[in-house]
């Protein structure tokens, strides 16, 4: 990567007057240092080992001291943007193929096993410069536009959607589903029949690319979690009471979460905790919803009422701070 280039992309400031023009590779972690490499100082603290394992560079966008003027001191606005549009330059020669899905898509295409010329991605700047960089020429890539800046690519397409069904459910719980796919029975997975749409969609998505995929099991999908409790609202083993609160992160699946639970649990008495943001905005005529304006709320709201279950969005489920005698590791799977 030329220096030259850097400056241009990045806008950045060169303030010494190094005798280098290329870097061999960009490092974000010290210890990965090597000779020649450039070093991106989210945390300046960190440059005087990386300099001492041979950086040739330095980006950052912090007060920084600076040392040997032989090092190229290159200072940047804002670390994350000169990242992205160094990235969205050099990603050019690889004629990637990228395509866009929603969160839920994106978070269960890592729960399946592809090639290495297949990458979902998501993250900090960070994150996604060290998965997209090392792809080889004309890989294909996944991503949500609500988790990471489409402006990272110069252009990307639609998930390709199944126009049928392709998955039968067996057996299902408000929270497993044992279903069958291309001949293969997967029994008792963790995974909500709420989540078989989605799915569906991306293993289409997998067949119609000719993308080899093999299913891992679900686990950490970080939507529509559920933790069993008690009427202290201590943590339960999975399954073992009859009180659950689930939690959905992610505000735009509330109005299709409410849906599922009184298609799918009508016998049961449910509440629903959303933030008083969404007072104004949420589009269906439900009883037993109620708004709270502090996380603090929930807990009151939560002791205070009778429930099967209780659907609460925008927060995680770290609220009800469960007592270790209580955990298990599938709890923590979750």
């Amino acid at each position: 990567m030329r220096l030259e280039n850097i400056l241009a992309l990045t806008k950045g400031t060169l303030l010494s007057d190094p005798s280098i023009s290329i870097f061999e590779s960009v490092v974000f972690e010290p210890s990965k240092v090597k000779r020649g490499s450039l070093f991106v100082a989210y945390n300046p603290e960190e440059i005087p080992e990386a300099l001492q394992n041979g950086a040739y560079g330095v980006m950052f966008d912090k007060p920084t001291q600076m040392g040997d003027r032989e090092v190229a001191w290159i200072k940047v606005a804002e670390l994350d943007n000169a990242l992205k549009k160094l990235l969205r330059f050099y990603l050019l020669e690889k004629e990637l193929q990228v395509y866009a899905c929603d969160p839920i898509t994106l978070h269960l295409s890592q729960m399946v096993s592809t090639p290495s010329n297949f990458c979902n991605v998501e993250g900090s700047m960070r994150d996604v410069w060290e998965k997209l960089w090392p792809l080889e020429k004309k890989s294909i890539v996944l991503f949500s536009p609500a988790l990471i800046d489409p402006e990272l690519f110069i252009s990307h397409s639609q998930l390709i959607r199944a126009q049928e069904s392709t998955i039968t459910i067996i057996e299902q719980t408000l929270f497993e589903t044992s279903f069958i796919h291309n001949d293969t029975f997967y029994e008792r997975q963790m995974l909500s029949p709420f989540f078989i749409p989605y799915l569906e969609h991306l293993l289409f998505f997998y067949t119609f690319l000719r993308i080899p995929f093999q299913i891992k099991g679900f686990s950490k999908i970080g939507h529509f979690i559920p933790v069993f409790t008690n009427s202290r609202l201590e943590c339960k083993e999975f399954g073992t009471s009859e009180r659950v609160v689930i939690f959905e992160p992610y505000l735009e699946l509330i109005d299709e979460q409410i849906d599922f639970l009184d298609a799918q649990a009508s016998w049961a008495k449910i509440i629903y905790l959303l933030p008083d943001s969404m007072r104004s905005a949420l589009t269906i005529g439900v009883e037993n919803i109620l708004f709270y304006r502090y996380p603090e709320e929930i807990i009151s709201l939560l002791q205070t009422k009778d429930f099967h279950f209780a659907l609460v969005a925008g927060v995680d489920k770290g609220i009800l701070r469960p007592t270790r005698s209580s955990m298990t590791q599938l709890e923590l799977d979750f």
